[in-house]
């Protein structure tokens, strides 16, 4: 089986749905299945007016035909509602093609930071955008109910993974006055970093990650120790030497981040969102509580082992696993519909 995604999101982008799609991709080679990707780097690029380190593609129809039909893929799948997502689903929708969705961020919330648009109008724009998709996957059972909800049809689940040989307890010397509280992720606004630069807690607050938002959350919290954009094994390093993970964000719809955190031994402080509430849900790995510093010092008295063994039940073979059955299911699906309408005898007037 050959599965071709479309992606706006990837490398050198650092965020959630570029670690899900390269580390599923890779996950899924186990299983006999090959993921093949369109993505920004096949286009000229420009930089977001309001975000200028995070460029979007430009793509022209030709060429995405081109990629697709050099792709030979068995499915297609699109991963982002962006200018690659949209060039694609405009392709299989002339030419009959069906295809699968994700629904990785919620860019109403994202927008509506940013610009004066209401919400309303993004959902009613991505109601539509995956109104054609045979099966739009979300990471959570919440954010299922949620785009059930909201008007979304044949949503299904696909659930995440971490990489536990790359995150794991580990000793990691620190200078740095304990407790290290500790936040990875993009330095913007929709990740309510202030929530968590404003707490009144002992020790350090480290923030590992870049933004638009960097610069002025420096100037603003001279205490906190923020590190920059971190990969790889110096990242894994981060984690380990933190005491709790803070995960201030009320908008994600996961938060790898909290997987990675757990599968290094580190406890979870959150609010008691989406995301969150579905990764922990009553596992004792987590404080959710609508009080982040309560939560914070609460997460200080978990297990580091429980929070570690937690993740190790969470791979990306079973996340591969989910989103291939989830494409040939689809398929399958349309199939027989296909067969039984051709079936059907036809009533003459």
């Amino acid at each position: 089986m050959r599965i071709l995604i479309a992606t706006d999101a990837w490398h050198p982008q650092v965020n959630g749905v570029v670690r899900t799609l390269t580390m599923m991709a890779e996950a899924a080679k186990s299983l006999g299945v090959e993921v093949c990707f369109i993505t920004p780097q096949s286009f000229r690029t420009v930089g977001l007016p309001s975000y200028p380190d995070l460029r979007v593609a430009l793509p022209g129809p030709s060429k995405i035909a081109r990629l697709i039909g050099e792709a030979h893929a068995d499915f297609i799948h699109i991963a982002t509602e962006g200018p690659i997502g949209i060039a694609v689903r405009r392709y299989c929708r002339k030419r009959g093609l069906r295809f699968t969705t994700s629904f990785h961020t919620r860019f109403p919330e994202y927008i509506s930071a940013r610009f004066p648009i209401p919400e309303s109008w993004i959902w009613a724009w991505l109601r539509r955008f995956h109104g054609l998709s045979q099966a739009v996957m979300a990471a959570t059972p919440a954010l299922a109910d949620e785009l059930r909800g909201r008007g979304f049809r044949n949503v299904v689940l696909w659930p995440r993974g971490v990489d536990t040989k790359l995150f794991h307890p580990r000793t990691v010397s620190s200078d740095l006055p304990r407790p290290l509280f500790l936040c990875v992720g993009r330095v913007a606004v929709e990740k309510n970093l202030e929530a968590f630069l404003d707490l009144k807690l002992p020790g350090t607050k480290v923030v590992v990650g870049d933004g638009p938002a960097r610069a002025a959350l420096q100037r603003s919290y001279p205490e906190a120790v923020f590190l920059g954009a971190l990969q790889g094994e110096a990242l894994a390093q981060a984690y380990a030497m933190a005491d709790v993970f803070v995960f201030p964000s009320k908008t994600d719809t996961f938060g790898l981040v909290i997987l990675e955190a757990l599968a290094s031994g580190v406890p979870v402080a959150a609010f008691p969102v989406t995301g969150p509430r579905d990764v922990i849900g009553s596992a004792p790995v987590g404080a959710l509580n609508n009080d982040l510093r309560a939560a914070c010092l609460s997460a200080l008295q978990l297990s580091r082992q429980a929070c570690q063994e937690f993740a190790l039940t969470q791979t990306w073979e079973a996340s591969a696993a989910a989103f291939i059955d989830n494409v040939a299911t689809a398929q399958l699906m349309e199939s027989s519909r296909a067969a039984r309408a051709w079936r059907r005898p036809q009533i003459s007037a």
